[in-house]
């Protein structure tokens, strides 16, 4: 059986984060493993305020010792990482232990709160996470810091942002479209350092969208560690999270889940006759 690391943060409602992750690897046949960076709760009595604590480096460090304990790791995954030096520490593992199917999702800033990490934290993503990369998913927003190129509006944006995060090391990127572009379909952009290949489907307007970008790069790096190629993976991982959009599920009053069994139609798993 494959195996498949994420190092990411929790979201304790159970839609983002490592709890995405794992129910994504598990989806698809694999086998997960956590390391968390990062803890995201939400304040009910405050509106849903986010408020995101990191995990010490230490810790971190001490949690992928004891997941890469055993034999390789098939891929990795990275996410919400919390500040500088659990990037640091994320990249110099993963670097040591030679993991070849790296899928960097370059968390920027959590849905829900409008502050984005420190720059320092910007710059380690750029600086140890990219260059490990052999795909980064950022969205809009994260394309645009990344970048350097600020708002993106177009199809034409989406493309040059890839160009640039493909310079900062990215062995292939995938810009993903979203809500934010004013678009008919769902439009994600890919780029193999090469040529650009348009990723379209059908948009779907829903606010059950709590963990869409989690469970997208949690599904690529599973695809990567079955063997599939990248654009397979990516090309997989978007009808998955497709089908996790169309059939989310009200957990609470303040925010849309993905349902992460929707490809596979988990529901029907285990029912009695």
């Amino acid at each position: 059986m494959k195996k498949v690391l994420t190092i990411a943060g929790s979201d304790s409602t159970g839609g983002a984060g490592i709890e995405a992750d794992l129910k994504t690897f598990q989806e698809y046949g694999t086998f997960g493993f956590a390391s968390l960076a990062s803890i995201v709760t939400m304040d009910p009595t405050i509106g849903w305020q986010h408020e995101v604590t990191s995990i010490t480096a230490e810790l971190l460090e001490k949690q992928l010792i004891s997941a890469l304990a055993g034999e390789a790791m098939d891929a990795v995954k990275t996410g919400m990482m919390g500040n500088e030096e659990n990037i640091k520490v994320a990249a110099r593992v993963i670097k040591a232990h030679q993991i070849k199917q790296v899928v960097i999702d370059p968390v920027i800033a959590c849905k829900g709160t409008a502050n984005i990490l420190q720059p320092k934290s910007v710059d380690a993503i750029i600086t140890d996470l990219l260059p490990l990369a052999d795909i980064a998913t950022p969205n809009l927003v994260e394309a645009g810091i990344l970048s350097g190129l600020g708002d993106l509006e177009t199809v034409d944006d989406m493309k040059a942002a890839a160009e640039n995060i493909y310079r900062l090391g990215a062995k292939h990127v995938v810009v993903k479209g979203g809500h934010r572009l004013q678009a008919d379909q769902a439009v994600d952009i890919f780029y193999d350092g090469k040529q650009f290949t348009v990723l379209a489907g059908e948009r779907i307007d829903s606010d059950f969208n709590h963990g869409a970008g989690c469970t997208f790069s949690a599904a690529i790096a599973a695809g990567l560690a079955k063997g599939w190629t990248v654009l397979e993976s990516v090309q997989t991982a978007k009808a998955f999270v497709a089908a996790a959009i169309k059939q989310g599920v009200l957990i609470n009053p303040y925010v849309g889940h993905v349902w992460h069994g929707a490809y596979n139609q988990a529901e029907r798993r285990m029912d009695h006759a």
